[in-house]
């Protein structure tokens, strides 16, 4: 397994990561949120009040913790983002896959409620660029990041 460079954006500098148990449900429930894309990250540093600040870390992956890895968006993808937006936990240590944005979400929104039947949901969800995230869930799964630095924008 090769080691690659993950990006985090926030208000501060993450050199510590820790995983934060607050607010709404995510894609892959809660965590610590990374990308493989440091534009994407760019962008959810540009969400946050104050400062906007990208955390880069190496990750190196660890074969003994439970990975979950989602190649693309497809049935699989959509039931547990669903099962995840609705609070329902999951015992992976790493999740890793496409985002639901807040466009995607609305559709996903409208696929957990009933009003979006899944090929429909499948027609309407069209990407502009590629999406990235992968979430460290457990404390384990933290430890295999190293703080490797952030800019400010």
């Amino acid at each position: 397994m090769e080691k690659s460079i993950v990006y985090h954006g926030s208000n501060l500098e993450v050199s510590v990561p820790r995983i934060l148990q607050y607010g709404f449900y995510k894609d892959f429930g809660y965590g610590f949120y990374c990308t493989m894309y440091e534009k994407q990250a760019r962008r959810w540093a540009m969400t946050r009040k104050g400062a906007s600040i990208i955390n880069r870390y190496e990750y190196a992956p660890n074969a003994d913790l439970k990975v979950l890895k989602f190649a693309e968006m497809t049935d699989e993808w959509l039931d547990f983002v669903s099962d995840c937006r609705r609070g329902i936990e999951h015992d992976y240590d790493i999740i890793e896959g496409p985002m639901a944005d807040d466009q995607i979400w609305n559709y996903v929104e409208g696929f957990i409620d009933g009003r979006i039947p899944r090929n429909a949901f499948w027609e309407l969800v069209k990407f502009n660029y590629p999406t990235h995230q992968i979430v460290f869930c457990t404390d384990e799964a933290l430890k295999t990041l190293t703080f490797k630095g952030s800019e400010t924008l």
